[in-house]
């Protein structure tokens, strides 16, 4: 059974820095390109970044390159989203995802919520 946990989010000011991590199971996750995604209420989800099983693949949206980092360790089936210079518009639920869009095995998603 594929399982999907994230955890890290929290409530930042604006410029702040946020780190989350997904733990996974149930799958082999060294096999798997993984994605970041998020969804702002009422809105579809939309994509964060994503990284290909050895690391050497890796895209960002426009809107966070340069400012969210997204690593993983196969050893330990983590996944990690590094988010510096937060800004009020990242705020949204993030979810860890197994595989691609429409990513329909992702975790229950943290919430970062960016406001001063």
């Amino acid at each position: 059974q594929v399982q999907i946990v994230e955890s890290g989010g929290g409530v930042v000011q604006p410029g702040g820095s946020l780190r989350l991590s997904c733990a996974t199971s149930g799958f082999r996750f060294g096999s798997e390109v993984m994605s970041w995604v998020r969804q702002v209420p009422g809105e579809v989800i939309d994509w964060v970044a994503v990284i290909d099983v050895t690391s050497t693949k890796i895209y960002y949206q426009t809107a966070v390159k340069g400012r969210f980092t997204i690593s993983r360790d196969n050893r330990k089936k983590m996944l990690y989203l590094q988010m510096n210079q937060l800004r009020p518009e990242d705020t949204a639920v993030y979810y860890c995802a197994k595989g691609g869009s429409p990513w329909p095995e992702r975790g229950q998603g943290t919430q970062v919520t960016v406001s001063s």
